[in-house]
């Protein structure tokens, strides 16, 4: 028996096509006059929201896949400088491949007096920096291979710090922004000194002559000038280089440093600075007269006395006294109080020695360190 299609179920749906197709007619008519009627133009200019700035597509580059902003010197170089500043440990490990990286982009004159500008800048800007900055500084003049007419790396540098440098006196009695923007420099100069050096055909790098006088003029305006701002970075840069640039002074016989020095003691009397900043000056002067902290090499330990080996106490005990009083090796009583403790306590006797079955005399002829062992073990 064969089954025939219920055509009675089919025809609803037809009707509701019919339907729609109807609707639509009629909304393609409406959009049609709507189109005729409207002023709206597809040439018209671009409708931007006052307040909005238009939005500019970067200079871009395809790799087939993938879209690169175009990248610049600037960003390279601060990259590595951020790099470096993060992890200062990183800096022999990494500083070849850094300046081979820029070997290949700084091929002009114009891309090395921008190189310099971004590394002053850095330098100067970010804290802590100075230091890896000027040893980056020295690495860059003995290794990129790019030389211009007008200067290398180092002579280009060096000119632009002598900008800042000649901005000194206006400086040091400037706001607060320009203050602490010539203090960077000052500090940065100041490890430039102690790390640039300049090599000859004959003999040892040398430093920069140069920055030896400069640094000596920056320390005078900044004294010229004793606020607590301009006092503090003085003593930064003086804890910081004095004990090279007394050498240096030194050899050359020049009285520089003793100058300085007196010029401290002066604001120490007549500056209005604060207590702190005062307590810092006068450890400035103290370290200075302990030769910036150092100590000679030792005379040789058969021939060491306390006049002529600053270590000769150093190692030795210290000891107290029965009310408490502290005393060692230094104290010009010492050797008298140390006879008196023996006595007294009676450690050691004429016959007997420690255990009590060894003959051991008491010689208070020999040196001090030999008889400090027996003391020390028995006090």
């Amino acid at each position: 028996m064969l089954l025939l299609p219920d055509f009675r179920r089919q025809s609803k749906p037809q009707q509701s096509t019919n339907a729609n197709n109807t609707s639509a007619f009629r909304g393609f008519n409406d959009v049609d006059s709507l189109v005729k009627s409207s002023k709206l133009s597809a040439s018209a200019p671009e409708f931007v929201p006052g307040g909005i700035n238009p939005y500019e597509d970067p200079t871009c580059y395809d790799d087939g896949e993938r879209y690169y902003g175009e990248a610049t010197l600037a960003d390279m170089v601060t990259d590595f400088l951020g790099h470096l500043s993060s992890s200062p440990g990183s800096f022999e490990s990494d500083v070849d491949y850094i300046t081979a990286v820029l070997n290949d982009w700084v091929t002009t004159e114009e891309l090395l007096k921008e190189l310099v500008e971004l590394i002053y800048t850095q330098s100067t800007a970010i804290p802590n920096f100075s230091y890896t900055g000027a040893r980056l500084c020295n690495y860059l003049s003995h290794h990129l291979t790019i030389s211009p007419p007008n200067g290398n790396f180092r002579q280009l540098l060096l000119q632009r710090c002598r900008k800042e440098y000649e901005q000194r006196d206006v400086a040091v009695g400037g706001d607060t922004d320009t203050q602490k923007k010539f203090h960077s420099f000052v500090l940065f100069l100041g490890e430039l000194y102690l790390h640039l050096e300049i090599k000859s055909g004959k003999g040892p790098p040398k430093r920069a002559d140069i920055l030896l006088t400069g640094l000596k003029d920056l320390m005078n305006s900044l004294f010229s000038n004793p606020v607590d701002a301009n006092l503090i970075c003085a003593v930064k840069l003086l804890k910081l280089t004095g004990s090279v640039l007394d050498d240096a002074w030194k050899e050359s016989g020049k009285p520089h440093m003793e100058e300085l020095i007196q010029r401290i003691e002066t604001i120490l009397l007549d500056a209005t600075c604060s207590r702190d900043v005062r307590q810092m000056l006068l450890k400035l002067v103290e370290l200075r007269s302990s030769d910036w902290g150092r100590v000679r090499a030792a005379a040789a330990a058969s021939n060491a006395t306390p006049e002529n080996d600053p270590n000769y106490f150093m190692n030795e005990p210290t000891f107290y006294t029965e009310d408490g009083t502290p005393f060692t090796a230094a104290d010009p009583e010492y050797a008298e109080k140390y006879q008196e403790i023996l006595d007294r306590q009676d450690y050691f006797h004429d016959i007997y020695g420690e255990n009590g079955n060894e003959h051991q005399c008491r010689d208070m002829s020999k040196p001090f360190k030999d008889r400090k062992q027996l003391f020390v073990k028995n006090f």
